[in-house]
């Protein structure tokens, strides 16, 4: 495997969370190397801040109520620059393969005979345990580990991402799990109300974490019944639910 990005190819590759000492040496060596660079809104500035000062920058972030492009557009800078022999940096935050809309990359890369790589990075999940000193599984709590989003892609092409507030559990909940939400949108109390009608303990602990890895970062722990919005930090916010929190 050769270090360097390579002209032609595009590397799917994981920004971690936000802290540059969390990216892989992968990672880093490809940042530094690559042509083109197109990351996602919640890749850190410090993370770009280490990109060659020769790469072209196109941030292609796509925040809910700001302006974004469209997973067409991303698709179509990919083609332009590999098949004009440029290396492509595509980075994403956390994993590229964890809600990271990797699936539709990889299709349209594959289709079009574009060669490419998938480098991981630390997903938020991992980061913020780490960080809280808890772990996300338990012997005696917690024997499955569930990843969950509120966010989902559009019903149709060309129509605007809807949110749903919760998961949909088939059945009860088990209780041995921690429940890990990303992008769990900003009505925390409706969030946590639905999860409880879904069959979640209303006493089970949970903690929200804000900007996780960063500076910034602002951690919130309660339980689902105490949980409020206004205690939460800003975008990005990740929860972790269950008996194994600490």
């Amino acid at each position: 495997m050769n270090s360097e990005a390579q002209p032609g190819v595009v590397y799917l590759v994981g920004a971690g969370p936000g802290d540059p000492g969390l990216l892989t040496l992968r990672a880093l060596r490809l940042l530094q190397t690559a042509d083109v660079v197109l990351p996602d809104d919640l890749v850190s500035d410090e993370v770009l801040a280490l990109a060659s000062p020769s790469a072209l920058v196109v941030p292609v972030g796509k925040r809910c109520g700001q302006p974004r492009i469209t997973q067409a557009g991303i698709h179509a800078l990919m083609l332009e620059h590999a098949t004009a022999t440029r290396s492509v940096l595509r980075l994403k935050s956390g994993d590229p393969l964890v809600f990271g809309r990797a699936g539709e990359e990889i299709d349209f890369l594959t289709e079009h005979h574009i060669p490419f790589e998938i480098v991981p990075g630390i997903t938020a999940a991992f980061a913020v345990a780490a960080e809280l000193k808890t772990p996300l599984t338990d012997r005696s709590s917690a024997s499955k580990l569930i990843f969950a989003t509120a966010h989902h892609a559009a019903p149709q092409p060309g129509t605007p991402a809807r949110l749903e507030l919760a998961p949909k559990w088939d059945g009860a909940f088990p209780k041995d799990a921690t429940l890990v939400i990303y992008m769990p949108g900003r009505n925390f109390r409706l969030l946590a109300d639905d999860l409880i009608a879904s069959g979640i303990d209303a006493e089970t602990p949970c903690v929200a974490v804000s900007k996780a890895s960063t500076a910034d970062e602002r951690v919130h722990r309660t339980t689902l019944k105490q949980l409020e919005d206004e205690a939460i930090g800003p975008a990005p916010v990740l929860m972790l639910i269950g008996y194994a929190i600490r």
